[in-house]
């Protein structure tokens, strides 16, 4: 689907900083090309996170009047759950080391990130990666 949201573009002290007009946060880039594609990425990031908690996204203002004296510009992106790479839950529990079951605990307490479709869950590639990341190396299992 397609998100549009306006973005405030000024100058800090060594970058060109993009802040939403409608979400917390922003990001930054070293000219106008590079912030503009920081900023794409960033509205995709944090779009997927709202989807994947299944947040509701904060309804798009325009014609922002600028804060801080920089230029407002328009981001317009692609985002969904389907352009998230995952895999299946089952998957994820070999990936880790664990049992299915486990893997559904870890998705419930927020320790891994994931969703359900229908009765299938999807774990993302992301936290299983961050998850053996911080797993102990003494070679027990990292869940």
């Amino acid at each position: 689907m397609r998100y549009t949201y306006e973005f405030e573009f000024y100058p800090g002290e060594k970058y060109l900083l993009a802040v939403p007009f409608d979400f917390e946060g922003g990001t930054f880039g070293d000219g106008p090309k590079e912030t503009a594609e920081m900023a794409a990425d960033w509205l995709v990031e944090t779009i997927n996170d709202y989807l994947l908690r299944q947040k509701q996204l904060p309804i798009p203002t325009y014609g922002n009047q600028t804060l801080r004296g920089g230029l407002v510009a328009l981001i317009s992106v692609d985002a969904s759950l389907d352009s998230i790479e995952t895999v299946f839950a089952c998957d994820a529990a070999d990936m880790l080391g664990v049992t299915r079951a486990r893997v559904t605990q870890l998705l419930n307490k927020g320790l891994l990130e994931g969703y359900r479709r229908g009765r299938t869950t999807y774990i993302t590639l992301d936290s299983i990666k961050a998850r053996l990341e911080d797993a102990p190396k003494a070679g027990r299992p990292a869940a």
